[in-house]
């Protein structure tokens, strides 16, 4: 550690922060840093070597604030020391707030798959969490899918949760649901009242800092963490986080269920599980596998090692 920066001298600590982690995010290219809401040294100093460190601006203010709190609570700055403890960032702590229902800490193997055929076949091929996400315009299809994932499960282990649908998902009795950044930011206030009060666990994707923090505000039940590799599957607003991101992830998130997911196959679970993360989300390692009940087997082995 070292003495606080001097208004003058943040930009030496500016380089002295992407100097420390430049190795580890070598891979994300340098973002135009935002305009500074503030003047502190420490905060103006993360601002822009986050940047320079390629998160993009919401992110990088993220960082920044978290990075000025962290120096404050600890009375020095420390340009190595990566933010990663939940009261820098706003996190609260989970016990005691009006949120959703828990589910299990660890939810293993996580399978998003296209129709209810699929959620039976994965479910009784012993995967433990499974996520119907089905794509269509017609609501009366989408009810009968809906319905019929939720009967595809009945006598197995395996937990459902019903992507976007939410209704219908109440509706069918299913375990949880699970929303994107953009349904969640539809939901008005009594919509979100009303998911809440029906008991249905709530998931929600993250692609960065930002996003969690406004996931965290709600207190869900687990929160995503993506892509972490390419995919094809899903046209995705921001880059993929890589296993360096999502490494300083977790730790911010703590208290929650993490789910890893985006372009995630048997080889890189290892590196994947050494994150700390408890559940790992796949579909094509099961759904464009040659045998998936052998994939899923495969997996499974994977998340246990």
């Amino acid at each position: 550690m070292s003495s606080m920066p001097s208004s003058t001298d943040w930009a030496a600590a500016a380089q002295a922060i992407a100097a420390a982690h430049g190795a580890r995010f070598a891979e994300f290219p340098a973002q135009p840093a935002p305009a500074p809401t503030g003047d502190d040294p420490v905060y103006r100093a993360a601002l822009a070597a986050c940047s320079q460190l390629g998160f993009i601006g919401i992110d990088a203010e993220c960082l920044a604030q978290a990075w000025m709190r962290q120096s404050q609570r600890l009375g020095a700055f420390d340009a190595a020391l990566w933010p990663g403890d939940p009261q820098d960032f706003g996190v609260q702590a989970r016990a005691g707030r009006t949120g959703f229902p828990a589910c299990p800490q660890r939810l293993g193997l996580y399978a998003v798959l296209p129709d209810a055929a699929w959620v039976g076949r994965m479910a009784r091929a012993g995967v433990p969490t499974v996520q119907l996400r089905f794509k269509n315009a017609d609501p009366a299809a989408i009810t009968r899918e809906v319905r019929a994932a939720v009967a595809a499960v009945q006598g197995t282990q395996a937990l459902l949760f019903i992507n976007d649908h939410w209704r219908d998902a109440i509706a069918a009795g299913a375990y949880g649901v699970h929303l994107g950044q953009e349904d969640l930011d539809a939901l008005a206030p009594e919509e979100l009242a009303q998911l809440r009060a029906s008991g249905l666990r709530l998931g929600v994707s993250t692609h960065g800092y930002a996003e969690m923090l406004r996931a965290d505000a709600v207190a869900p039940s687990y929160i995503a963490l993506g892509a972490v590799f390419p995919t094809t599957l899903k046209k995705m607003a921001t880059v993929p986080q890589g296993v360096a991101r999502l490494g300083s992830y977790v730790p911010l998130l703590r208290g929650y269920p993490l789910v890893a997911i985006g372009g995630i196959g048997a080889a890189q679970f290892p590196e994947i599980l050494a994150t700390g993360v408890g559940s790992i989300a796949v579909v094509r390692a099961l759904v464009q596998a040659p045998d998936p009940e052998q994939a899923a087997a495969e997996l499974l082995r994977h998340m246990a090692g």
